[in-house]
């Protein structure tokens, strides 16, 4: 297996936390377990994703909520927020206010662009401001204003009894340097680094100059750097779908290859007028997805990730996925497990 360029410095997972629609609490308790499995297994981070009008997490930062008081040290990341759905003070404030709860462990990451089936949706979402909504950049430029203590409004002081603040409260000092973007192309790459972001790349991008996954990868991950006042030491994390076998059973082997397999055709060629590509999932012992992930180009230029968990897997499925990855993949990956909280 070749060398590492560099030793691998944090590693996370991500959910989407599904659950069945007749017993909702069953799976966000299953989300709040795993959480709490990856603090004591020594993962860095935890991630979650959205998905509204699902039967997955429609509401991460209230879930991350809860597992801020149920663990003590692994960080608590979205990947991602897509901010069509949101306002932008509004998040603001629920952001600070469970950085806060945590103990200053919130990453959260968003996206801009309308919101999926926006068509289907746009009457309930926003029934009088359809068609004059913002889903650019302009709306994540608001929440990092919002996030970093510029004023909201020019109104301040007392009233009465109540004093008001013209900034959003509560203010959660150091959240604002933990605000990551997920992109997928050139431009939002250069914009996060521009803006002072973390950047987040995971297993779609924009084929724009090749068609190649690895090579578009690494374009993205050198443009956000050339444009961030950190330069080479501005932070990105990178989000595959990793699924080790170490300690599967026959069964759980046989359902992760047909997984895979299944999957593996959308990753031959783009999709859609915007090209997008994915890249394909990765399952086999450590160390043959470590040689793997050594093979590709942008995997050697990071030193953070934050795998995906295969999104129709069961929990005991997670368990063994996580203390694979958290006791076999991230040593081989020249990983340490952080002290457990």
């Amino acid at each position: 297996m070749p060398l590492p360029t560099r030793p691998l410095r944090k590693l996370g997972f991500l959910t989407i936390g599904l659950f069945d629609d007749a017993d909702p609490r069953a799976g966000h308790e299953s989300t709040l377990e795993i959480i709490e499995l990856g603090e004591r297994l020594g993962f860095d981070s935890a991630w979650l994703r959205h998905r509204h009008l699902q039967y997955g997490i429609s509401s991460p930062v209230a879930v991350l909520a809860a597992a801020s008081q149920r663990t003590s040290r692994i960080e608590l990341g979205t990947a991602v927020i897509p901010l069509g759905w949101e306002n932008p003070l509004r998040l603001a404030e629920d952001l600070a206010t469970v950085d806060l709860l945590s103990g200053g462990r919130l990453n959260p990451g968003v996206s801009v662009g309308p919101p999926m089936h926006f068509d289907q949706v746009k009457d309930a979402l926003y029934p009088d401001t359809a068609d004059t909504e913002d889903f650019g950049y302009d709306r994540v430029s608001r929440l990092l204003d919002f996030v970093r203590g510029k004023p909201a409004t020019d109104f301040s002081g007392v009233e009465g009894f109540e004093v008001f603040s013209d900034r959003v409260q509560p203010h959660a000092a150091g959240l604002g340097g933990r605000l990551w973007y997920g992109g997928g192309s050139l431009r939002s790459a250069r914009w996060a680094g521009e803006h002072g972001m973390n950047f987040l790349t995971s297993s779609v991008v924009k084929a724009e100059e090749s068609e190649d996954f690895a090579e578009i990868q690494l374009s993205h991950v050198r443009a956000f750097r050339a444009h961030h006042p950190d330069g080479e030491r501005a932070r990105v994390s990178q989000g595959l779908v990793v699924i080790p076998t170490d300690s599967a059973t026959p069964e759980q082997r046989a359902k992760y290859e047909a997984y895979v397999e299944k999957r593996t055709p959308r990753t031959t060629t783009t999709h859609g007028p915007a090209r997008m590509m994915f890249a394909p999932d990765l399952v086999g012992t450590s160390a043959e997805i470590a040689e793997r992930l050594y093979a590709q180009a942008a995997f050697r230029e990071i030193d953070e990730v934050a795998f995906a968990l295969p999104f129709t897997f069961g929990h005991a499925d997670y368990v063994q996925i996580l203390t694979d990855i958290a006791t076999r993949l991230g040593p081989a990956l020249g990983w340490r497990p952080s002290a457990q909280g």
